[in-house]
C-alpha cells in the first residue's frame, strides 16, 4: 500500500497593520492516506479515546489544572463532536464504544476488535504528543500554547491504517508569521489556550478526512 502526503494549502493576504498581534499559524497539518482510500467504502467510524503521552510534560506555571492529564480525553471529544458535525458517514456512540471496550482486553488489536464489534467499517485512534499549555494571558504571554497530535484511521475489516493525520501547532506572533492572518482574525487577536489549539486541529484533519472519504 503506498500513501501520499498532503499539505494543507494556505493563502492569506498580508497587512501590515496587524503586525503586532499573535496568530495561529497555518500550514501545521500533514495528511497521508492510502491510495485506494475512497474505493474502502468506509461509512461507520468508530472514536477510540485517545491516548496522551503529554501528561506531566508541561510546566504548570500559568496552565489550567488538570489540563495536560485530560489533552486524550478533551482531543477525543473535540474529534467525536467534529465527526458528528459533518455529513456521509455515521459515527457509532461513545456509550457504545465505552461499553464494547470494556469487554476487550488491550492489546494491539484492541481497536479492531472493537470496531468489529459495534459493526464499524473503520475505527479512529490517536496520540497526544505534546500539550503544553500558554503562560501569560490573552494579550500577552511569556510562553505560548502549544500541541502535536497524530490520529489514524484503521480499516476494520483488513486492520490497516488508511489515513493519518498530524497537527502541530505553536501560535506565534502575527509579526512573525504574517501568513497567519486568517486564523488570528478568526480567534479575536488574542493568545490562545492549547484547548483552542487542539479543538482547531481536530476540526482541520476531521474535515480533511470527509472530504478524502467522500468528495
Amino acid at each position: 500500500m503506498s500513501f501520499r502526503w498532503i499539505n494543507k494549502p494556505t493563502w492569506l493576504p498580508l497587512v501590515l497593520l496587524l503586525l503586532s498581534a499573535c496568530s495561529l499559524a497555518p500550514g501545521n497539518l500533514q495528511v497521508r492516506s492510502a491510495e485506494d482510500l475512497r474505493a474502502r467504502n468506509i461509512k461507520r467510524i468508530a472514536v477510540m479515546p485517545i491516548d496522551s503521552a503529554a501528561a506531566g510534560r508541561a510546566d504548570p506555571a500559568g496552565s489550567r489544572p488538570g489540563a495536560e492529564q485530560n489533552a486524550g480525553a478533551l482531543l477525543t471529544d473535540f474529534v467525536y463532536s467534529s465527526m458528528l458535525a459533518l455529513p456521509h458517514w455515521q459515527i457509532v456512540s461513545e456509550r457504545e464504544v465505552r461499553e464494547v471496550a470494556a469487554t476487550v482486553r488491550d492489546g494491539t488489536a484492541q481497536a479492531r476488535r472493537i470496531g468489529e464489534l459495534v459493526y464499524a467499517d473503520a475505527v479512529v485512534v490517536g496520540r497526544v504528543l505534546r500539550f503544553r499549555q500558554r503562560v501569560g494571558e490573552d494579550l500577552g504571554v511569556q510562553s505560548p500554547a502549544s500541541v502535536d497530535f497524530v490520529l489514524e484511521l484503521v480499516d476494520v475489516k483488513r486492520g490497516d491504517v488508511v489515513w493519518r493525520a498530524e497537527y502541530q501547532e505553536t501560535q506565534k506572533a502575527l509579526s512573525e508569521n504574517l501568513l497567519g492572518l486568517g486564523d488570528f482574525t478568526r480567534r479575536g487577536g488574542k493568545w490562545v489556550r492549547a484547548e483552542d489549539l487542539a479543538r482547531d486541529g481536530a476540526e482541520k484533519a476531521v474535515r480533511q478526512l470527509n472530504q478524502m472519504l467522500y468528495r
